[in-house]
């Protein structure tokens, strides 16, 4: 049961896969590489192994509630705790720019939501000192909103979960209802379930740090990646926005905790609602 444990959620392909190939040349430890689909993880961890890597393959399915409890079961009883999680699964339906409310709902569920489920189950085990890695994005910074109310909000240093799932939910009804307002959010609103999902995703991982002090919890937009997220657009190849990630769980201070990283490395006020960013359209 003794010994490091580290687990990266979707982690089959792009920076979850790049993230897990160099933990295993640097990490002293067991190395999880979790994935919805069991055949393509298993194909993932088989590429890995051919090129003398060892990581572990678990099925995981971070929208699942059962399939996140299943897994932390695992870890419980196999080693008893976990010293670094990245949480990097995350979806972006490119063809739904003002999706459905079935879609919207999606993006919810796995992008937010699925940390809700993750800190019920995966976050008792986490060590003291352990390390979280959330991968975000810059449409989660709150300069992607300009309702006040919501702003508002999410400023408040007394944040509650419950806050923020009614702001997730009044997203969410405004679609389902027909009332969406485009001028709730940048770039007239395009994508805007992706950047209600990131952004609270990314308030929940403060708040969360505020819950769990012995720990890091850092938000980190680790660039425009080259991946399928990008649907062909990214500049940012996943191997080099790994080497941010890596650092963050093996190299930063530990007093870097509660934090929100831009892709060059720096720390970016995350409740600067009126920063000039540059955000584009989605990625």
């Amino acid at each position: 049961m003794a010994g490091k444990v580290a687990v990266i959620t979707g982690a089959n392909k792009g920076l979850g896969f790049a993230v897990v190939k160099a933990l295993c040349q640097k990490y002293d430890g067991t190395i999880y590489l979790t994935a919805r689909d069991k055949n393509r993880g298993l194909d993932a961890v088989e590429t890995l192994k051919e090129i003398g890597l060892n990581p572990v393959f678990h099925q995981l399915d971070i929208s699942d509630y059962n399939s996140v409890k299943k897994f932390a079961e695992f870890i419980k009883a196999k080693h008893g705790g976990v010293d670094v999680l990245v949480n990097n699964a995350a979806i972006l339906e490119w063809d739904e720019v003002y999706p459905t409310y079935k879609a919207a709902k999606r993006s919810i569920d796995i992008n937010y939501r699925s940390l809700l489920a993750i800190e019920e189950y995966l976050y008792p085990l986490l060590r003291e000192e352990a390390r979280v890695v959330n991968v975000s994005s810059p449409c989660a910074h709150l300069s992607n909103l300009k309702n006040n109310k919501w702003i508002n909000i999410l400023k408040d240093p007394n944040l509650r979960v419950e806050e923020i799932n009614e702001f997730v939910d009044e997203y969410l009804e405004s679609v389902k209802n027909k009332t969406f307002n485009k001028s709730d959010f940048a770039d007239d609103g395009k994508h805007a379930e992706y950047r209600v999902s990131k952004i609270a995703f990314t308030a929940l991982s403060m708040l969360q740090q505020r819950k769990y002090p012995k720990i890091s919890i850092n938000a980190v937009y680790p660039g425009h990646l080259k991946t399928d997220m990008a649907n062909g657009g990214g500049k940012v190849e996943a191997e080099e926005a790994a080497k941010f990630i890596l650092y963050l769980i093996l190299d930063a201070q530990s007093v870097l905790k509660g934090k929100f990283f831009w892709d060059n490395w720096q720390i970016i006020d995350w409740l600067d609602s009126k920063a000039d960013l540059g955000i584009p359209s989605v990625w």
